[in-house]
């Protein structure tokens, strides 16, 4: 449909190829097997199924406005202040906020090269201009960051662990970026699959922002507490940007059986950590399958693997999906020879690993 003559939206809005999330069916196929969007295979925690389900008397009811009784949960689970928390619609609604609050006409938004979609569909939803750093290794480059930014930067975007490619940046190295920000930069970490990091990097740099008064910390219900239907997300940040947050988001962006779910999702700290731990056991398994057969992927600490396919990525989707596996083409990433792929349970990990062996095989 060809744009209106006379009405038209702002500078940026027609730059904008609307996202497209993972494919979920293959036709034809039997049985599909869904790896293109990140989703934990297990589902939520059952106490987040039940608290959700116990909603269903209550639909008539506008949500909590303040998100009261989630925020104080998080904050109890994590060890943060409920009054540094902000809840959102997914993480994309507070990606989208920020950049309303913050970034417009004449400002720029900076983030890794192969960094999260929604940062540049953001920007310019809010008019300012998204720049693009290089990456190293298909990991972000604090040098190169730090050498685009400007006196017109307005929000730095950093994924730890980034999405599509899995790797991430040391504590010190997110530390060094944050002194070089500009004074009117705000650096927001998304951390969306923090639960996922075994090791350094797990509190998704909450530690940062209390010490800090111009970074913010993202989470998502989606990723680890299989919510993802519910679309939820939170932010931990400094006051100031609290206040703003909580001035331009709709006065029930949340709902209800979201919030439920949230909260009791939240306190099973058991089921994430059992869920986080069965992850990597099976992605470090596919990883090493995967290079067995020749192919090379990237050290993920998420819960998907980056694949190289030595330029064949169509034909080794193709193939997969004759098998009725779904994994995710990354050419709008600029990484058009390589694939995401989730990692499912172990019948998914393994079928997997035996596609991309019989493909090798026969090539």
């Amino acid at each position: 449909m060809s744009a209106h003559p006379k009405i038209q939206p702002r500078p940026g809005v027609l730059e904008i190829a609307p996202y497209v999330g993972g494919e979920s069916t293959v036709a034809g196929a039997n049985r599909v097997i869904k790896l293109s969007s990140n989703e934990n295979p297990f589902g939520p925690s059952p106490k987040a199924r039940a608290a959700y389900e116990a909603m269903a008397g209550g639909l008539a009811l506008y949500p909590d406005g303040g998100h009261t009784a989630l925020r104080q949960a998080i904050a109890g689970v994590h060890g943060l202040e409920a009054d540094r928390i902000a809840c959102g619609s997914g993480s994309d609604e507070l990606i989208a906020l920020l950049c309303k609050a913050y970034a417009g006409d004449g400002d720029e938004v900076l983030y890794s090269r192969h960094g999260f979609l929604m940062y540049r569909l953001s920007a310019l939803a809010a008019g300012a201009t998204p720049v693009a750093a290089p990456e190293r290794d298909l990991t972000a480059d604090v040098d190169a960051l730090i050498a685009a930014m400007t006196e017109r930067t307005r929000l730095v975007f950093l994924a730890n662990p980034n999405n599509p490619t899995g790797t991430m940046i040391s504590d010190a190295e997110i530390a060094r970026l944050t002194d070089a920000l500009p004074p009117a930069a705000l650096l927001v970490l998304d951390a969306a699959y923090a639960e996922y990091v075994r090791g350094e990097g797990r509190d998704g740099g909450a530690a940062l922002v209390r010490a800090r008064d111009n970074v913010v910390m993202l989470r998502t219900f989606s990723k680890i507490h299989g919510l993802a239907a519910l679309r939820l997300g939170w932010a931990y940040a400094p006051d100031h940007v609290i206040d703003v947050l909580n001035r331009i988001r709709g006065p029930f962006n949340v709902t209800a059986p979201a919030l439920a779910a949230g909260e009791a999702a939240i306190r099973d700290v058991e089921y994430a950590d059992h869920c986080a731990v069965t992850n990597e056991v099976w992605r470090d398994w596919l990883a090493k399958e995967l290079r067995a057969s020749g192919f090379a992927v990237t050290d993920s600490q998420g819960n998907f693997v980056l694949t190289g396919t030595d330029g064949q990525a169509a034909e080794v989707d193709a193939h997969l999906k004759a098998r009725g596996i779904i994994a995710r083409r990354v050419d709008g990433y600029g990484l058009p020879g390589y694939l995401r792929i989730s990692i499912g349970d172990e019948a998914a990990c393994r079928a997997v690993a035996d596609a991309f062996q019989t493909f090798r095989a026969g090539a």
